[in-house]
């Protein structure tokens, strides 16, 4: 997306990213070069690196099914204090698989993160309204005084009774490539992420932070998302931090950006060249399965480029704020039908 909206004449001054959106984010700053960040998003490093995933022993399949259905029973917005520190499925490598700095980069970029506000002894305990996580954007000098003084977005009431704490931590500190390791550290897959004495949630946090875009820039460009299952990352989202993850997506897709990107049907249209899980009832276990070669891994890598690439340019097509006709929206992800600006 970035490098169609590049070569374009429309790159953004600014990349905001959580999640998995920081591992393209740093990889963006460290090489400006679209070719070179396509080869490297495809290149012999990468693929040892998820290749070098593994499942941990909290990965047995019917003991993680059976919390599965533990939290999809509960309605209960993050009941007791969660062990993000050794509750987890697979295993991580505490570097990421980086490009070098190439050159001045392009863009800035600001990724999220949160930072644990308990310790490993007060796992288990009630939460009650304590607040456990404080919504952190690690980021440039200009992008924090930008954001001095803001609260966190979850802070507005209509999130709820949430463990996310009012005040936005702004950390201009951290090296681009420490805060995408950080922000990848999603709750049930990995552990939480340590930096400099302290524990990290990654990005999930907060996937859509909308609001903190509109405070970084006067010009917004967006995805539209697609929903996520009510099975599994929905009860997770409530367990642990205590949101409604559609409410927030929902609210997101409502917003409107000056240019709307649609990827809501990526799972169907890119179902194979994604990340899979593997579910071998003989052996109890839940693995991380990915493609058998490289030159595999290299065509998924190019078939989810070009995906990108073509709906960005579907979007360049139109003119600004006219949102799309969205291929797959539903009602955990459609706009809301009415929103205060």
């Amino acid at each position: 997306m970035y490098a169609a909206l590049r070569q374009a004449g429309k790159g953004p001054d600014m990349l905001l990213a959580s999640c998995g959106g920081a591992i393209a984010a740093a990889i963006i700053h460290n090489l400006p070069d679209p070719a070179a960040q396509r080869a490297w998003l495809a290149s012999e490093e990468m693929y040892r690196f998820w290749c070098s995933l593994r499942a941990t022993e909290h990965a047995a399949l019917l003991g993680t099914l059976a919390r599965a259905a533990r939290r999809k029973l509960s309605s209960a917005s993050a009941p007791v204090i969660p062990d993000l520190f050794n509750d987890y499925l697979f295993e991580i490598p505490s570097q990421l698989p980086f490009p070098p700095a190439s050159g001045a980069p392009d863009v800035d970029v600001a990724i999220l993160g949160g930072k644990l506000l308990f310790t490993p002894a007060d796992v288990g305990q009630p939460r009650g309204q304590r607040k456990l996580f404080a919504e952190t954007v690690f980021c440039n000098e200009r992008a924090a005084a930008a954001l001095k003084d803001m609260d966190s977005p979850l802070s507005d009431p209509r999130w709820g009774e949430h463990a996310v704490a009012r005040e936005l931590l702004v950390d201009a500190s951290v090296p681009v490539t420490d805060a995408a390791r950080i922000s990848i550290a999603d709750m049930i897959y990995f552990r939480c992420a340590q930096y400099r004495g302290e524990e990290y949630i990654g990005g999930v946090v907060d996937l859509f932070p909308v609001e903190i875009a509109r405070a970084l820039g006067q010009e917004v460009i967006m995805e539209f998302k697609e929903a996520f299952d009510q099975v599994f990352s929905i009860p997770a989202w409530r367990s642990v931090l205590g949101v409604d993850g559609n409410a927030r997506l929902r609210y997101a897709n409502t917003h409107l950006a000056d240019m709307r990107i649609d990827s809501s049907d990526v799972s169907v249209v890119l179902e194979k060249q994604q990340m899979q899980q593997k579910l071998d009832w003989l052996r109890n276990r839940i693995e991380l399965q990915m493609p058998p070669s490289h030159d595999i891994f290299m065509q998924h890598m190019n078939d989810q480029w070009q995906y990108g690439y073509d709906r960005a340019r579907e979007a360049l097509a139109r003119p600004l704020r006219q949102q799309p006709a969205v291929r797959r929206a539903n009602r955990h992800s459609k706009p809301l039908s009415s929103i205060e600006p």
